[in-house]
């Protein structure tokens, strides 16, 4: 099973910006489809962005689409989410997360290899 440690969260002021990291264990990163999920306590974990193995495809929720950016860099087996303009409504744990897939998902059933998180917290 593939390790994956996120760091990079915090709190900040609405408005402010967060980048978010993520470091794979080994290089099966580099065959991995890649996502951030965040989850709020007394609420389902859900999606916020997926990015393919070769950084062709992404999708991001709609909530965070033109403010945040996801990218990887598979020779360092990084994640990174850069989070601009950012929101009361996202605070959350953000986790970072790997799929066995060819294209991108955004179903966390799908994810086999979970972060322990990192939090972010967004003040008004």
């Amino acid at each position: 099973q593939m390790q994956l440690t996120e760091s990079g969260g915090g709190s900040v002021q609405a408005g402010n910006s967060l980048r978010l990291s993520c470091v794979a264990s080994d290089r099966a990163f580099r065959n991995k489809v890649m996502a951030w999920f965040r989850q709020v306590p007394g609420k389902e974990r859900e999606f916020v962005a997926c990015i393919s193995r070769l950084s062709r495809s992404i999708v991001y929720d709609d909530a965070v689409k033109g403010r945040f950016t996801i990218s990887r860099a598979n020779d360092w087996n990084r994640l990174t989410l850069q989070m601009n303009n950012l929101k009361p409504e996202d605070t959350a744990m953000y986790y970072c997360a790997a799929a066995p897939d060819n294209q991108v998902v955004t179903t966390a059933s799908r994810f086999v290899d979970w972060g322990r998180g990192t939090q972010v917290t967004v003040v008004s």
